[in-house]
């Protein structure tokens, strides 16, 4: 692995990821809806493991380094286009509006640093894996292929436990229900963990030396702490605690990793 070469494109992929941040900051400015930066956070790892597929050439191996782009583009993108659908329509975020209403100063710097800055580096921290997978000289290896299935396991589940919440809410008859169908029996959070899987196979495909191994662990260890500790799960089910049948909910189904829902003896609630 040619580390200098490695070296420049980590502040190559800072470049890119701040510019799409900053983009998008000046277009939610402009709208008044700072909710968009949720859609800027897939098209900010795809940008990511683009520019890296192009600094990359003559280093790495070109099918892993094209894999590697390719998953990642896949996941960044089509998350981009399902929260960009699913938020049309609707007005700012109910977390960033509670948010920016405790902001000491500007609403609009302070959103510049807590969010926008924040999600950039965080977009190049937890890009590690992509960044490296693509220097790597190797052509694929049996930590790659699994890697490779644990990401198409993971997309797979995300995008079905999305597609079955869609579904569920553009039924009018399920306004103000509690969604325990499908993927949502097994896990209060099939998108979250879908995710997970992901980028523990992401991190795979960078796996193929110690050295590339322990430098890029940080990438799922983060992603793992955002989704169950930090802006994900813990944030999503405090904002649904008072809801109807939610506690019931709750109680029966696993709050992260899938399982088969527990029986219950207060009244199956409906979501």
């Amino acid at each position: 692995m040619n580390w200098g070469a490695f070296a420049s494109n980590l502040a190559a992929s800072a470049g890119v990821a701040l510019a799409v941040m900053l983009a998008t900051f000046a277009i939610a400015l402009r709208l008044g809806i700072h909710r968009i930066v949720d859609i800027a956070w897939g098209i900010a790892f795809a940008a990511v493991a683009l520019v890296t597929w192009v600094l990359s050439a003559g280093y790495g191996d070109d099918l892993r380094r094209l894999l590697v782009l390719a998953a990642t583009c896949l996941w960044g993108l089509r998350l981009a286009l399902h929260i960009a659908r699913r938020a049309r329509g609707h007005g700012e975020d109910p977390r960033y509006a509670a948010m920016l209403a405790r902001a000491p100063g500007s609403p609009a710097r302070y959103a510049l640093r807590k969010v926008y800055l924040l999600q950039g580096a965080l977009v190049w921290l937890v890009s590690l894996p992509v960044q490296a997978a693509a220097y790597l000289p190797g052509g694929p290896d049996p930590l790659m292929v699994l890697g490779l299935a644990l990401w198409a396991a993971g997309l797979g589940f995300e995008a079905v436990g999305d597609h079955q919440l869609a579904t569920f809410k553009s039924d009018p008859a399920n306004r103000g229900r509690i969604m325990d169908r499908g993927l949502w029996a097994w896990t209060r959070h099939p998108n979250y963990f879908g995710d997970f899987l992901v980028w523990w196979g992401l991190y795979l495909t960078a796996c193929t030396t110690w050295q590339t191994a322990a430098l890029t662990l940080v990438s799922p260890l983060t992603m793992t702490g955002l989704l169950v500790w930090g802006s994900g799960k813990r944030l999503l089910e405090a904002h649904m605690a008072d809801r109807p049948g939610y506690a019931d909910y709750k109680a029966r189904t696993s709050g992260f990793l899938p399982r088969p829902p527990r029986r219950t003896t207060l009244p199956r609630a409906a979501r």
